[in-house]
């Protein structure tokens, strides 16, 4: 009994730091200098759709919020999802269905500033197979690419074809993440076509090694293909830090609408020369184009739209399994605010 009683005692020693060790508390944000330290982990810092988070820092704007912040890049947003859930960064600039899909595992999350109405993604057809794949119906069979399973690629990939009556038994999802392992993956046969965003749209459609299939880089172009808008890149937190540190969220809100702002009364020139010059390893040229293919997709003022948020719960409710058992509890309300958004557009002209 007395060595059963030893053993208990060490079992939940070791329970207690795997928690404390692999589990961070998604409140805490550190200080130093009496500024708060935050850690936003984005889904391809290199990405067109994720520009605004590179650009706020090139501006300036996480400074003149009296805030720090380190960017952090992963080609996954379901990958970066797991950093927010386990406290390693506080915020994700990634998509916004993430908070969908997460509330259905009964995890709360919220974006807190809406970048874009639309996803800024494209599914590109390789060369070799753009004399037989003309539409989505002509998908079926074929090796299909997304940046990970459960990525938001992989639900937008399900919703296209499966308004063509497609499962994903009907055709392969091939993991080829995005940049150079996705044009790897079509130049050499892995995929037959793949959801892609710029710069690597303008580096695979000018060099003739893909077509465009479906851009939603558009308004126009995403209503067509999903029947209605589909807020995409957005910050999303934990809703516990959020609750607890409401006024360094502020902070977050404000520095990011004044770079939607700034975006929208700027030329793709003049934002591509504030980049870091390695964005542009493909040509300045280059960079240029698919800033301007692609710029279009922010709303300028961070604001969610509820019909948007709607329209992603209604395709999410349809082709992502955690989602499609409980869709009809899924509260909107939960999964976004723009409170702090709002509050920044009330705030004096800078």
């Amino acid at each position: 009994m007395r060595y059963r009683k030893q053993v208990t005692v060490v079992v939940i020693a070791i329970a207690a730091l795997l928690l404390a060790t692999g589990c961070r508390d998604s409140r805490h944000i550190p200080m130093a200098n009496g500024r708060p330290q935050i850690t936003i982990m984005v889904g391809g810092l290199e990405k067109v759709i994720y520009l605004p988070a590179m650009l706020t820092k090139q501006l300036g704007y996480f400074d003149s919020n009296d805030i720090d912040v380190q960017l952090l890049g992963e080609q996954s947003g379901a990958n970066a999802e797991t950093a927010l859930l386990t406290g390693d960064v506080q915020g994700v600039v990634g998509f916004y269905d993430h908070t969908i899909d997460l509330q259905a595992k009964e995890q709360c999350i919220q974006s807190v500033v809406q970048f874009s109405d639309v996803p800024g993604e494209v599914e590109l057809v390789s060369k070799q197979d753009a004399g037989t794949i003309k539409s989505t119906a002509d998908l079926r069979g074929k090796n299909l690419g997304v940046t990970s399973l459960g990525s938001s690629t992989d639900f937008l990939t399900q919703a296209l074809t499966g308004q063509q009556g497609m499962t994903t038994k009907d055709y392969t999802r091939v993991k080829v993440g995005a940049g150079q392992t996705f044009i790897a993956g079509m130049n050499h046969n892995g995929i037959d076509a793949g959801m892609t965003t710029d710069p690597t749209v303008a580096q695979m459609v000018n060099s003739g090694e893909a077509e465009i299939l479906v851009d939603m880089r558009t308004e126009a172009g995403t209503r067509a293909a999903l029947g209605g808008l589909y807020p995409a890149t957005s910050l999303y937190m934990n809703c516990a830090t959020i609750d607890a540190h409401p006024d360094i969220v502020q902070k977050l809100a404000a520095a990011f609408v004044q770079t939607l702002k700034w975006i929208k009364t700027h030329t793709p020139e003049e934002i591509a020369a504030k980049m870091p010059s390695q964005y542009a390893s493909a040509g300045k040229d280059l960079y240029i184009q698919s800033i301007r293919d692609s710029i279009g997709m922010f709303n300028g003022d961070g604001l969610m739209k509820a019909e948007g948020a709607q329209n992603v719960l209604n395709i999410l409710g349809q082709y992502s399994r955690n989602v499609a058992p409980v869709k009809d509890r899924i509260d909107l309300s939960k999964t976004y605010t723009t409170k702090f958004v709002e509050e920044a557009l009330r705030a004096p002209k800078q």
